[in-house]
């Protein structure tokens, strides 16, 4: 039997965890569209055994889909451990939509797969494969704990099992996977001291760097203290009350929509900023129309947004777990022009790229791994029982040329982002092969009309691009 072997989850991963309820699923996703290609049977369906043969072929480049949570003793926090009884027909899920197999049968469906919790006492993720579609097509629905990926790491895992072109496949082995010891609660423990002892050397580490270029660690750690101080505020002090931020429960509705990416970036070339400013633009017009579709006043709503940032490095890339920062920004929901909504945007977005919030969060996380995870947790929980902001929106990059699935090329891809404690909606977007997909996860009560949503978004692009 190979030596015992286990990994520490970070502060912002064990957060993730920590967060999770009843009515709070902290499940990160997608749902990809397939053409079916050489993975299609000739008398109909999917050939579900290459399925598998590429699932044990990819799982070779992600060890951690292979793995478990385990506690250490006394402390209790968490870490991985390979999972002695992993079977990889309880991850991989095969089955069918009824005919005729359209989308809106597969956004509910993706919706009621969001609604289960995952189990942990096995590795948190699964992926389905739905056969049945319109035109021969199949999806693919993803769903794993978000103490395990992040948008980036997702993507990047993404990429261990598909290609670039429709020959490549996952190099397969035969040699036969076998798990590593679980380590014992002595082993655990002796780990979890040895790191504690290990911290004041990392201190000095730190510290002697800091030295060697004093000016810039300065200018560093007094934009991180300025960005600390300012997410701090902000958890104190509540954004507005709004039909978007009601109590929860556990069942989720899921809808998309694409826009083409070439004329997006047209958009922010004639109007000025980014493309996360054309979208952020396009969620301000759409909450406006959408609360006053309601009866909702907006003339004095403060509402925010919680803007994921990656602070990835290159020596990270390829890693799981999560290496994020936060933003918030308010949006100008109350202005009734769509060009100054955006110039507002703009000005935001600037703002707040050089107030150092995003190396604030940083300082947070960092002291938490050092103490106690209570501190981020607590801090995480405090946002959003504050209703610090209203929604989250989340944009990940993928890649701008398609990609295979045994020679199966993913068509479009619809990212989703889990909701928090009173928050009824989340809007995750993807760039993918000349597409922005748009993701919408909302709560299966509070938002009925999710589609009405999903409609106000695209009427504010095209209000967008016409100016």
């Amino acid at each position: 039997m190979p030596a015992a072997h286990f990994e520490r989850l970070t502060a912002l991963d064990t957060t993730f965890l920590e967060l999770e309820s009843e009515s709070v699923h902290m499940h990160v996703g997608s749902v990809g569209l397939f053409d079916p290609g050489p993975l299609a049977r000739p008398e109909g369906g999917l050939d579900f055994d290459q399925i598998l043969a590429l699932g044990e072929a990819g799982l070779r480049r992600a060890p951690r889909f292979r793995q478990k949570l385990a506690s250490t003793p006394i402390t209790g926090h968490p870490v991985w451990v390979d999972d002695e009884r992993f079977n990889l027909l309880y991850h991989l899920r095969h089955t069918a939509l009824p005919h005729p197999g359209d989308e809106r049968q597969l956004k509910r469906l993706a919706g009621r797969i969001m609604s289960q919790k995952l189990d942990r006492s096995k590795p948190m993720w699964e992926l389905w494969f739905v056969e049945g579609l319109e035109n021969g097509r199949f999806a693919v629905i993803s769903k794993a704990h978000h103490c395990l990926i992040d948008g980036i790491s997702g993507v990047e895992l993404l990429a261990a099992f598909m290609g670039p072109d429709r020959d490549y496949r996952p190099i397969e082995t035969h040699t036969r996977w076998r798990p590593r010891a679980a380590p014992s609660g002595f082993e655990l423990l002796t780990g979890e001291l040895q790191r504690r002892i290990g911290l004041p050397g990392r201190a000095l580490a730190d510290a002697a760097r800091a030295l060697r270029k004093p000016e810039e660690s300065f200018e560093s750690a007094s934009r991180a203290a300025t960005g600390f101080v300012e997410g701090l505020s902000k958890s104190f002090s509540p954004a507005s009350e709004t039909p978007l931020n009601v109590p929860i429960g556990p069942h989720r509705r899921f809808d998309w929509t694409r826009f083409d990416l070439g004329v997006v970036r047209e958009v922010k070339e004639k109007l000025g900023g980014t493309v996360n400013d054309v979208v952020l633009a396009c969620v301000s017009g759409a909450v406006r129309r959408f609360f006053l579709q309601q009866g909702t006043d907006v003339h004095d709503l403060d509402f925010r947004v919680f803007v994921p940032v990656s602070t990835r490095t290159k020596e990270q890339s390829g890693t799981l777990g999560n290496h994020v920062s936060m933003l918030v920004a308010r949006l100008p929901v109350a202005e009734r022009d769509a060009r100054r909504r955006m110039n507002h945007v703009i000005k935001e977005t600037r703002s707040l790229k050089a107030s150092g919030q995003a190396q604030g969060t940083q300082v947070l996380e960092e002291l938490s791994d050092w103490t106690s995870t209570t501190l981020l947790t607590g801090m995480s929980r405090l946002a959003a029982s504050q209703r610090s902001y209203n929604m989250v929106v989340t944009n990940v990059p993928g890649p701008q040329f398609p990609v295979y699935l045994n020679g199966a090329q993913m068509l479009e891809s619809y990212p989703l982002v889990p909701l928090f404690d009173n928050q009824a909606l989340g809007t995750a977007l993807l760039s993918y092969d000349g597409g922005l997909h748009w993701g919408f996860n909302a709560d299966w009560d509070a938002l009925p009309d999710l589609h009405e949503f999903v409609g106000d978004i695209e009427e504010e692009f095209e209000l967008l691009r016409k100016l």
